[in-house]
Protein backbone atom coordinates (compact mmCIF):
# COMPACT_ATOMS: atom_id res chain seq x y z
CA UNK A 1 0.00 0.00 0.00
CA UNK A 2 1.04 3.43 -0.59
CA UNK A 3 2.27 5.58 1.77
CA UNK A 4 0.30 8.49 2.54
CA UNK A 5 1.49 10.45 5.07
CA UNK A 6 4.61 12.83 5.14
CA UNK A 7 6.95 12.61 7.21
CA UNK A 8 5.93 16.21 9.17
CA UNK A 9 2.13 14.98 9.03
CA UNK A 10 3.53 11.83 10.83
CA UNK A 11 5.16 14.01 13.34
CA UNK A 12 2.12 16.32 13.78
CA UNK A 13 0.61 12.95 14.84
CA UNK A 14 3.08 12.00 17.16
CA UNK A 15 3.14 15.01 19.16
CA UNK A 16 -0.70 15.36 19.44
CA UNK A 17 -0.73 12.64 21.20
CA UNK A 18 1.87 13.77 23.78
CA UNK A 19 -0.04 14.97 26.27
CA UNK A 20 -2.11 11.08 26.60
CA UNK A 21 1.06 9.39 26.57
CA UNK A 22 1.95 11.78 28.93
CA UNK A 23 -1.28 10.60 31.40
CA UNK A 24 -0.99 6.85 31.30
CA UNK A 25 2.69 6.40 31.37
CA UNK A 26 3.53 4.27 34.51
CA UNK A 27 -0.85 3.73 34.86
CA UNK A 28 -2.19 0.10 34.86
CA UNK A 29 -4.99 0.03 32.24
CA UNK A 30 -6.73 -3.53 31.80
CA UNK A 31 -7.77 -4.88 28.45
CA UNK A 32 -10.75 -7.47 28.31
CA UNK A 33 -10.18 -8.59 24.89
CA UNK A 34 -12.49 -11.52 23.15
CA UNK A 35 -14.87 -11.37 20.44
CA UNK A 36 -14.78 -10.87 16.83
CA UNK A 37 -11.23 -9.00 17.24
CA UNK A 38 -9.89 -12.07 18.86
CA UNK A 39 -11.51 -14.73 15.97
CA UNK A 40 -10.56 -12.27 13.10
CA UNK A 41 -6.28 -12.99 12.55
CA UNK A 42 -5.99 -9.50 10.98
CA UNK A 43 -7.35 -7.64 13.72
CA UNK A 44 -6.11 -9.60 16.50
CA UNK A 45 -2.59 -8.92 14.98
CA UNK A 46 -3.81 -4.97 15.40
CA UNK A 47 -5.01 -5.34 18.65
CA UNK A 48 -1.19 -6.78 19.68
CA UNK A 49 0.38 -4.02 17.89
CA UNK A 50 -1.68 -1.52 19.53
CA UNK A 51 -0.76 -3.13 23.33
CA UNK A 52 3.18 -3.22 22.31
CA UNK A 53 2.96 0.17 21.51
CA UNK A 54 1.26 1.37 24.88
CA UNK A 55 3.54 -0.95 25.93
CA UNK A 56 6.61 0.58 24.98
CA UNK A 57 5.46 4.15 25.78
CA UNK A 58 5.19 3.00 29.25
CA UNK A 59 1.79 2.26 29.98
CA UNK A 60 1.15 -1.09 32.56
CA UNK A 61 -0.81 -2.90 30.41
CA UNK A 62 -2.43 -6.13 31.55
CA UNK A 63 -4.69 -8.05 29.02
CA UNK A 64 -7.61 -10.66 30.33
CA UNK A 65 -8.45 -12.44 27.31
CA UNK A 66 -11.28 -15.21 26.63
CA UNK A 67 -11.95 -17.91 24.26
CA UNK A 68 -15.58 -18.81 24.00
CA UNK A 69 -15.44 -19.55 19.82
CA UNK A 70 -12.31 -22.02 20.42
CA UNK A 71 -13.92 -23.34 23.51
CA UNK A 72 -17.28 -24.26 21.25
CA UNK A 73 -15.18 -25.70 18.07
CA UNK A 74 -12.94 -28.12 20.44
CA UNK A 75 -16.50 -29.56 22.37
CA UNK A 76 -18.07 -29.58 18.38
CA UNK A 77 -14.66 -31.74 17.27
CA UNK A 78 -14.97 -33.95 20.29
CA UNK A 79 -18.94 -34.75 19.56
CA UNK A 80 -19.79 -32.56 22.76
CA UNK A 81 -23.17 -30.55 22.56
CA UNK A 82 -22.56 -26.63 23.90
CA UNK A 83 -25.22 -25.88 26.33
CA UNK A 84 -26.31 -22.34 27.88
CA UNK A 85 -28.48 -21.19 30.58
CA UNK A 86 -29.02 -17.49 31.18
CA UNK A 87 -26.26 -16.38 28.39
CA UNK A 88 -23.67 -18.58 30.94
CA UNK A 89 -22.58 -22.40 29.73
CA UNK A 90 -23.31 -25.11 31.84
CA UNK A 91 -19.66 -26.74 32.58
CA UNK A 92 -20.07 -30.31 33.44
CA UNK A 93 -16.40 -31.96 34.54
CA UNK A 94 -15.21 -32.42 30.92
CA UNK A 95 -16.10 -29.53 29.72
CA UNK A 96 -14.21 -27.40 32.42
CA UNK A 97 -11.53 -29.39 31.06
CA UNK A 98 -11.72 -28.26 27.80
CA UNK A 99 -12.04 -24.65 29.07
CA UNK A 100 -8.71 -25.36 30.92
CA UNK A 101 -7.30 -26.76 28.49
CA UNK A 102 -8.55 -24.03 25.59
CA UNK A 103 -7.99 -20.60 27.77
CA UNK A 104 -5.21 -21.38 29.97
CA UNK A 105 -3.43 -23.71 27.13
CA UNK A 106 -4.12 -22.81 23.19
CA UNK A 107 -5.09 -19.28 23.28
CA UNK A 108 -3.31 -17.78 26.34
CA UNK A 109 0.65 -19.17 25.09
CA UNK A 110 -0.90 -18.09 21.43
CA UNK A 111 -1.78 -14.30 22.73
CA UNK A 112 2.10 -14.66 24.33
CA UNK A 113 3.63 -15.78 21.39
CA UNK A 114 2.07 -12.91 19.09
CA UNK A 115 3.04 -10.35 21.74
CA UNK A 116 6.23 -11.65 21.75
CA UNK A 117 6.79 -11.49 18.03
CA UNK A 118 5.58 -7.93 18.35
CA UNK A 119 8.21 -6.88 20.32
CA UNK A 120 6.42 -6.96 23.51
CA UNK A 121 7.28 -8.96 26.90
CA UNK A 122 4.46 -10.89 27.76
CA UNK A 123 4.12 -13.34 30.43
CA UNK A 124 0.84 -16.07 30.28
CA UNK A 125 -0.98 -17.17 33.54
CA UNK A 126 -4.55 -18.53 34.38
CA UNK A 127 -6.44 -17.52 37.25
CA UNK A 128 -5.36 -20.80 38.86
CA UNK A 129 -1.75 -19.51 39.25
CA UNK A 130 -1.03 -17.92 42.51
CA UNK A 131 -4.60 -18.03 43.09
CA UNK A 132 -4.95 -15.10 41.36
CA UNK A 133 -8.76 -15.95 40.52
CA UNK A 134 -10.13 -17.69 44.08
CA UNK A 135 -14.10 -19.10 43.06
CA UNK A 136 -16.70 -20.77 44.51
CA UNK A 137 -19.77 -22.82 42.32
CA UNK A 138 -22.10 -19.86 41.22
CA UNK A 139 -24.84 -22.44 40.56
CA UNK A 140 -25.00 -26.22 40.76
CA UNK A 141 -27.39 -26.28 37.40
CA UNK A 142 -24.34 -24.39 35.84
CA UNK A 143 -22.03 -27.02 37.10
CA UNK A 144 -18.03 -25.70 37.54
CA UNK A 145 -19.08 -22.04 36.58
CA UNK A 146 -17.54 -20.23 38.90
CA UNK A 147 -18.22 -16.84 41.01
CA UNK A 148 -15.29 -15.10 41.92
CA UNK A 149 -14.57 -14.91 45.91
CA UNK A 150 -11.21 -13.36 46.13
CA UNK A 151 -8.69 -11.67 43.90
CA UNK A 152 -4.96 -12.72 44.87
CA UNK A 153 -3.36 -9.63 42.55
CA UNK A 154 0.29 -10.47 43.87
CA UNK A 155 1.25 -12.62 40.61
CA UNK A 156 -0.18 -9.48 38.16
CA UNK A 157 1.73 -6.72 40.31
CA UNK A 158 4.91 -9.23 40.27
CA UNK A 159 5.18 -9.25 36.52
CA UNK A 160 3.93 -5.62 36.00
CA UNK A 161 7.40 -4.46 38.05
CA UNK A 162 8.83 -6.84 36.21
CA UNK A 163 8.01 -5.13 33.13
CA UNK A 164 6.22 -7.77 31.66
CA UNK A 165 2.54 -7.70 29.88
CA UNK A 166 0.66 -9.61 32.07
CA UNK A 167 -1.74 -12.01 29.81
CA UNK A 168 -4.72 -13.80 31.99
CA UNK A 169 -7.13 -16.70 31.42
CA UNK A 170 -9.92 -16.38 33.27
CA UNK A 171 -9.98 -19.87 34.71
CA UNK A 172 -10.65 -20.14 38.19
CA UNK A 173 -10.47 -22.55 41.74
CA UNK A 174 -10.89 -22.98 45.12
CA UNK A 175 -8.87 -24.40 48.17
CA UNK A 176 -10.30 -28.44 47.35
CA UNK A 177 -8.59 -28.29 43.74
CA UNK A 178 -11.95 -27.97 41.54
CA UNK A 179 -11.24 -25.29 38.64
CA UNK A 180 -14.04 -23.18 37.13
CA UNK A 181 -15.15 -21.21 34.18
CA UNK A 182 -15.03 -17.71 34.97
CA UNK A 183 -16.86 -15.04 32.46
CA UNK A 184 -14.26 -12.99 31.14
CA UNK A 185 -16.05 -9.46 31.36
CA UNK A 186 -16.39 -10.51 35.68
CA UNK A 187 -12.96 -11.46 36.15
CA UNK A 188 -11.53 -8.49 33.94
CA UNK A 189 -13.91 -6.05 36.16
CA UNK A 190 -12.41 -7.74 39.55
CA UNK A 191 -8.80 -7.48 38.62
CA UNK A 192 -8.98 -3.99 37.52
CA UNK A 193 -10.45 -2.87 40.69
CA UNK A 194 -7.85 -4.86 42.36
CA UNK A 195 -5.25 -2.99 40.58
CA UNK A 196 -6.47 0.08 41.00
CA UNK A 197 -6.75 0.93 36.89
CA UNK A 198 -6.37 3.78 35.38
CA UNK A 199 -8.82 2.74 33.08
CA UNK A 200 -10.70 -1.04 31.89
CA UNK A 201 -11.70 -1.37 28.10
CA UNK A 202 -13.76 -3.88 27.39
CA UNK A 203 -13.48 -5.23 23.84
CA UNK A 204 -16.97 -6.20 22.56
CA UNK A 205 -18.88 -6.44 19.48
CA UNK A 206 -20.91 -3.91 19.05
CA UNK A 207 -19.99 0.17 19.24
CA UNK A 208 -20.90 0.52 22.60
CA UNK A 209 -24.30 1.24 24.47
CA UNK A 210 -26.61 2.05 22.23
CA UNK A 211 -29.78 4.15 22.79
CA UNK A 212 -31.21 2.31 19.72
CA UNK A 213 -29.39 -1.37 19.78
CA UNK A 214 -29.90 -1.09 15.68
CA UNK A 215 -28.81 2.27 14.81
CA UNK A 216 -24.82 3.33 15.65
CA UNK A 217 -25.64 6.59 15.38
CA UNK A 218 -27.50 6.51 18.66
CA UNK A 219 -24.23 5.60 20.36
CA UNK A 220 -24.04 7.09 24.36
CA UNK A 221 -20.77 8.74 24.73
CA UNK A 222 -20.71 8.84 28.36
CA UNK A 223 -22.84 7.63 31.08
CA UNK A 224 -22.57 7.79 35.13
CA UNK A 225 -23.32 4.39 36.73
CA UNK A 226 -26.30 5.35 38.00
CA UNK A 227 -27.61 6.72 34.68
CA UNK A 228 -26.20 3.22 33.37
CA UNK A 229 -28.58 1.30 35.45
CA UNK A 230 -31.54 4.07 34.47
CA UNK A 231 -30.80 2.29 31.19
CA UNK A 232 -31.26 -1.17 32.10
CA UNK A 233 -34.57 -0.41 33.84
CA UNK A 234 -35.69 0.98 31.13
CA UNK A 235 -35.00 -1.05 28.94
CA UNK A 236 -32.12 0.57 26.53
CA UNK A 237 -29.69 -1.76 27.49
CA UNK A 238 -31.18 -5.78 27.15
CA UNK A 239 -29.53 -8.79 25.74
CA UNK A 240 -25.94 -9.76 26.91
CA UNK A 241 -25.55 -6.33 27.04
CA UNK A 242 -27.00 -6.16 30.79
CA UNK A 243 -24.27 -8.39 32.30
CA UNK A 244 -21.84 -6.03 30.39
CA UNK A 245 -22.68 -2.92 32.02
CA UNK A 246 -23.23 -4.26 35.46
CA UNK A 247 -19.20 -5.79 35.41
CA UNK A 248 -19.03 -1.88 34.14
CA UNK A 249 -20.32 -0.52 37.72
CA UNK A 250 -19.18 -3.32 39.51
CA UNK A 251 -15.20 -2.37 37.87
CA UNK A 252 -16.08 1.14 39.04
CA UNK A 253 -17.71 0.07 42.52
CA UNK A 254 -13.93 -1.59 42.86
CA UNK A 255 -11.81 1.26 42.05
CA UNK A 256 -11.19 1.08 38.32
CA UNK A 257 -11.37 5.23 37.48
CA UNK A 258 -13.72 4.47 34.51
CA UNK A 259 -14.65 1.57 32.35
CA UNK A 260 -14.81 1.62 28.03
CA UNK A 261 -17.12 -0.20 26.15
CA UNK A 262 -15.92 -0.65 22.73
CA UNK A 263 -16.02 -2.17 19.17
CA UNK A 264 -13.44 -4.48 18.79
CA UNK A 265 -14.00 -4.89 15.40
CA UNK A 266 -12.65 -1.26 14.95
CA UNK A 267 -9.27 -1.19 13.71
CA UNK A 268 -6.56 0.23 16.28
CA UNK A 269 -9.59 1.31 18.79
CA UNK A 270 -7.36 1.02 21.73
CA UNK A 271 -5.02 3.77 20.54
CA UNK A 272 -7.89 6.17 19.30
CA UNK A 273 -9.50 5.36 22.50
CA UNK A 274 -6.34 6.22 24.94
CA UNK A 275 -4.21 8.15 22.78
CA UNK A 276 -6.37 10.99 21.18
CA UNK A 277 -9.35 13.51 22.05
CA UNK A 278 -12.07 11.65 19.81
CA UNK A 279 -12.26 7.83 21.92
CA UNK A 280 -14.24 5.41 20.72
CA UNK A 281 -17.77 3.70 22.56
CA UNK A 282 -18.87 4.41 26.22
CA UNK A 283 -17.16 5.66 28.91
CA UNK A 284 -18.89 4.91 32.16
CA UNK A 285 -17.73 6.83 35.19
CA UNK A 286 -18.33 6.72 39.11
CA UNK A 287 -20.17 10.30 38.48
CA UNK A 288 -19.55 13.56 40.15
CA UNK A 289 -19.61 12.47 43.59
CA UNK A 290 -17.01 9.18 43.36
Amino acid sequence: MENVFSNAERAEVLTAALPYIKRYTGKVVVVKYGGNAMIDEHLKQQVMEDIVLLWLIGVKIVLVHGGGPEINDLMQRLGKKAEFVDGLRVTDKETVDIVQMVLAGKVNKTLVNLLEMKGGKAMGISGMDGRLIESEMKDERLGYVGSIKKIHIKPVIDLLEKNYIPVISTVGCDRQGNTYNINGDTAASYIAGALGAERLIMMTDIAGILRDKDDPSTLIAEVTCDEAKKLYEDGIVSGGMIPKVECCIEAIREGVKNVIIMDGRVPHSILMELLTDEGAGTMVTGGKNE
